[in-house]
């Protein structure tokens, strides 16, 4: 990873843990009632990130929630927050927002995350089909703009669009296939036997995707073009 831009800003936090908060609050601030997207991406210009990484302990002992021993760096010991909250939550007085509230917030938010898609129901096949296609077209949409083979990206070698292309891929493509999962598992019904062996491999593709995105794998399954086809309703 690198040490400079988005992802450097978090040096003291190491690469897997950034990838694991970002990833399961799925690039949104974790306080109950905001959920406002902590990466812009402004039209013609560099996208940025907003979104600060709080400790629930401080590493100080002085710091806000401050123990003995102080907070660490890991994943567990931080909640994904935009700045307005990220204050609010440390220059607050004593007791207003402890410890067990912020891990509450972050259980409960990516609880959430995790589910989405799980109460999605449809009535045909056709109906199912199109909102499959919908996020995979998202999906599709940040890999054209972000990815390594990019235009921004092969335009400026040196520009940020590999930082955003880690945290867009660990906030939004990762979640992205589990609503997609979590979506056709509450469908299963609608399926046909060539649609269910298609997701059989997406699953596959989708879980060593995840894995991928949190810890480079050597190699992985990559997106069946079984799957899209499966789905490929008009």
């Amino acid at each position: 990873m690198r040490t400079s831009g988005t992802l450097g800003n978090f040096v003291a936090i190491s690469e897997a843990d950034i990838k694991l908060l970002w990833g399961r609050s799925a690039g949104m601030c974790s306080r109950p009632g905001c959920g406002v997207d902590l990466t812009c991406l402004p039209e013609g210009k560099d996208a940025y990130t907003v979104g600060e990484m709080a400790h629930v302990i401080a590493r100080s002992i002085a710091g806000p929630r401050g123990r003995a021993k102080g907070g660490d760096d890991s994943y567990a010991n931080l909640i994904l927050l935009c700045p307005t909250d990220h204050r609010h939550v440390d220059k607050a007085p004593d007791g207003e927002f402890p410890i067990e509230l912020l891990h509450n917030w972050k259980m409960i938010h990516e609880r959430r995350i995790r589910a989405l898609g799980s109460e999605n129901k449809f009535e045909k096949v056709e109906e199912l089909s199109k909102a499959v296609r919908t996020i995979l077209a998202k999906s599709h949409a940040i890999w054209n703009a972000f990815g390594p083979r990019s235009e921004a990206a092969t335009a400026d070698p040196n520009s940020n669009m590999y930082d955003i292309w880690e945290l867009r891929r660990a906030d939004t493509i990762v979640p992205n296939n589990r609503t997609i999962i979590n979506m056709i598992n509450a469908n299963e019904v609608l399926l046909d036997q060539k649609q269910m062996e298609a997701f059989a491999l997406f699953c596959v593709h989708a879980e060593a995707y995840e894995a991928h995105v949190r810890s480079p794998l050597d190699a992985y399954p990559t997106f069946p073009k079984s799957f899209e086809e499966a789905f490929a309703y008009e």
